[in-house]
């Protein structure tokens, strides 16, 4: 059986506006990706199944009935997204009741040890890699758990 192509492209459709909305900062649109990308889902696994008569035994012929695993996992996908969908929008809510918006912040922690790592690769050693043999190793290179460590500890 061949897929048909207006399926395949606005599953295609769905799938890259549902990536491209999870990728935005806002809370709101993270959760219109996702429920573009549960529909899309379901519909990729809907274009999977056979299309036929009911799949129970006595009344359709074995080979004409529709395969139901599609049709269960369809409604397994629902309830999924459902569940993402409940949990983005309290996230979305209690950002909002709290701070007026519902952008994502960055991480206070992430940004200070990218901000140490940095720092302590210094002019010129961004190019070569430790231990390479050109002059020997930097006299500021340290390895991450240090890096790591003196995130911490600052």
């Amino acid at each position: 059986m061949s897929a048909n192509l207006t399926y395949v492209i606005v599953v295609g459709v769905l799938v890259a506006a549902g990536v491209t909305l999870l990728l935005e900062r806002s809370l709101t649109r993270v959760l219109m990706g996702v429920i573009l990308l549960g529909n899309g889902a379901n519909l990729l696994l809907l274009t999977g199944g056979r299309a036929g008569g009911a799949p129970i035994v006595g009344t359709t012929e074995p080979e004409q009935m529709s395969d139901p695993l599609p049709q269960a996992m369809i409604l397994t996908a629902i309830v999924i997204t459902l569940g993402m969908t409940a949990f983005l929008l309290a996230l979305a809510y209690r950002s909002w009741h709290l701070n007026g918006h519902d952008e994502v912040q960055d991480d206070v922690e992430d940004r200070r040890i990218m901000d140490l790592a940095i720092r302590d690769e210094g002019p010129g050693t961004a190019d070569t890699e430790v231990g390479d043999g050109d002059d020997g190793p930097a006299d500021d290179a340290r390895p991450v758990a240090d890096v790591v460590q003196a995130g911490r500890a600052g």
